[in-house]
């Protein structure tokens, strides 16, 4: 077995490396822990007790989603301390549109070779996500794979379930024309767009991740931050007022995602200078020459989650959310329509 085992690592996939470096798991782990959670790290599966005497009639809500090609930034800086907690907030947040709240997580990572630091700064930035999302880390898979990956390239993919009270589901159907959109603000690209956002930045401004852009920093910070997890947010409004319907604003922005939520018979129509832009976008922007509807259905645009409340709402979210009014549900055809700012 010993010698089997060293030819596997001469062939790239070094087994022993992989039991070395996930010896220290457990210990890791234990901090993105629930009282529901059965078993220990490391096993076939892991147990989790569904046992939710609060709820009437409990509803498992899950979902799977990657980071992206913000994964090349991080490696180019060499930095992956803030993608695992990208890569958390991201499904915690989808999720979360339909009033659910998070039970645990599993996370699965591919690369050539298993590289030690990159490995734990990325289970790092997992569970220091599941600690502030309040999600128990289960379980994942390691995988080496030489001759699909090569280099510094990898792959993070993260699957979430959560619960929801079937009568507490929010699910847009009682959405009508006159409710209001209020926009939470992102803290940048979040996990979608990089591919354009790469190929104007670096190819075609040929900036480097050191420069400074007018962003009020480093290009390769402001690329890095992390992806806002909104759950507080969500839980605050809803704690006080009813949430019609909720979008997470990723890939296909403002464009796609809201009318994932939306009736047949209505539309978005959302009111552009409502809210600040922040500097990367109007970089993009300006390089790019799109037309604001590719624009928006490409980049956040500086709005990471909305959420559709009644007129009467609309004021009392704001001050929760720190958001803004940046639209309203009128007649249509299940669309977003942008209006040009009133000059």
């Amino acid at each position: 077995m010993s010698d089997r085992l060293k030819a596997y690592a001469r062939a790239g996939v070094d087994v022993d490396l992989g039991n070395k470096v996930k010896s220290g798991l457990p210990a890791l782990v234990k901090k993105a822990h629930r009282p529901e959670v059965l078993g220990k790290v490391g096993g076939f599966g892991g147990l989790f007790r569904a046992s939710f005497p609060k709820m009437k009639d409990p509803v498992l809500v899950a979902s799977i989603d990657g980071v992206g090609t913000k994964i090349k930034v991080a490696a180019l800086l060499n930095r992956h301390d803030t993608i695992g907690e990208d890569l958390v907030n991201h499904c915690v947040n989808d999720i979360a549109v339909l009033g659910a709240e998070p039970l645990f997580f599993l996370d699965y990572m591919a690369s050539e070779r298993l590289e030690p630091h990159r490995f734990h700064q990325l289970v790092t930035g997992i569970v220091r996500g599941c600690k502030k999302a309040g999600c128990a880390l289960i379980g994942g898979e390691t995988a080496q794979m030489p001759g699909i990956y090569h280099g510094a390239d990898y792959d993070l993919v993260g699957t979430i379930v959560g619960v929801v009270d079937r009568k507490k589901i929010i699910d847009g159907k009682s959405i009508k024309a006159g409710d209001v959109i209020v926009g939470l603000p992102s803290t940048g690209l979040h996990t979608n767009g990089y591919s354009l956002a790469r190929e104007i930045l670096f190819n075609q401004l040929g900036y480097r991740l050191d420069a400074s852009v007018g962003t009020g920093g480093l290009l390769g910070d402001e690329l890095l931050r992390v992806h806002k997890l909104y759950l507080p947010d969500i839980r605050k409004v809803r704690a006080k007022i009813e949430i019609k319907g909720i979008a997470h604003i990723t890939g296909g922005g403002l464009i796609d995602n809201i009318p994932r939520v939306l009736p047949e018979n209505v539309n978005a129509e959302i009111q552009l200078g409502t809210w600040p832009v922040p500097p990367i976008f109007k970089i993009l922007g300006a390089a790019s020459h799109m037309p604001a509807e590719e624009i928006h259905q490409v980049f956040n645009m500086g709005i990471g989650m909305v959420l559709i409340v009644k007129a009467k709402d609309a004021a009392a979210t704001v001050k929760l959310t720190r958001g803004k009014i940046i639209g309203q549900i009128v007649k249509g055809e299940r669309k977003v329509v942008l209006k040009e700012a009133k000059k």
